[in-house]
């Protein structure tokens, strides 16, 4: 999302985090570099990290991208946090589907549907009135 926004202009403060520590300071998967990376985005330098309580403190909006991560999510997230937190294709979808599906099922193909239902929320996300342009 961070290209789909610099694209238009916007500059977001974007993260991506976990809620387990399964692959915290790993590289993301081969697949999911290689799908982004033929739309433009180098995710190489990117490394896992686990969600903190803080992250709720600090942005405006956690997305989680299914029902057990916003699940999990909601259990983490303090009382008087100032996050919203929000499932993103619930909210932001157009394609259909109200979950991202986990691409590890999906074969080669379940990367690069993934990164398309991400790019169509993510533009959906930036057609909103409440992100401008700096």
């Amino acid at each position: 999302m961070q290209k789909l926004a610099a694209d238009r202009g916007i500059v977001l403060d974007l993260d991506s985090a976990g809620t387990a520590a399964y692959h915290v300071g790993h590289p993301s998967d081969a697949r999911s570099q290689a799908a982004a990376l033929k739309r433009g985005v180098d995710m190489s330098e990117i490394r896992a990290r686990q969600v903190t309580v803080s992250d709720f403190y600090s942005f405006d909006r956690i997305f989680a991208m299914d029902r057990q991560n916003y699940n999990d999510l909601a259990k983490l997230m303090p009382q008087d946090a100032t996050a919203t937190l929000q499932l993103f294709l619930e909210e932001f979808g157009r394609m259909g589907e109200a979950e991202v599906p986990d691409p590890y099922y999906g074969g080669e193909s379940g990367f690069e549907h993934v990164l398309d239902l991400l790019q169509d929320a993510g533009s959906h996300f930036l057609d909103r009135e409440w992100v401008k342009p700096l």
